[in-house]
């Protein structure tokens, strides 16, 4: 899949969140980047501050970011509705933790 081509998956997967998953999303943005610095398998990750640590987010913070890393959900995935699924999963586990919900708390709601 061409990079054109995964982006467009993203940009879908993000059109497809329901409206309330992104109700009070602020100054946050939504990146592609081929593989974490660090070597890891992760998925995607969250940088920022999250909702419930905003008191210490002040006037012209750079945005907060979710990226996605293509290399990785591509190896993992046998077909295009597998990625297309796996994306959906990392971006609202990501947004979970923009909106404050740690990493057992996802895991006990069947997300981690």
């Amino acid at each position: 899949m061409s990079e054109e081509e995964f982006d467009d998956l993203v940009a879908n997967e993000l059109d497809n969140l329901p409206d309330h998953v992104l109700e009070g999303v602020d100054n946050l943005v939504f990146m592609v980047e081929d593989r974490p610095e660090d070597g890891s398998d992760t998925l995607g990750v969250y940088e920022g501050f999250s909702v419930v640590d905003r008191s210490m987010y002040g006037y012209g913070e750079m945005p907060d970011r979710i990226v996605l890393y293509r290399e990785n959900l591509l190896k993992m995935c046998e077909s295009r509705e597998h990625l297309a699924e796996e994306v959906h999963i990392t971006l609202v586990h990501e947004l979970a933790h923009y909106f404050g919900i740690d990493e057992k708390r996802l895991h006990e709601l069947g997300w981690g």
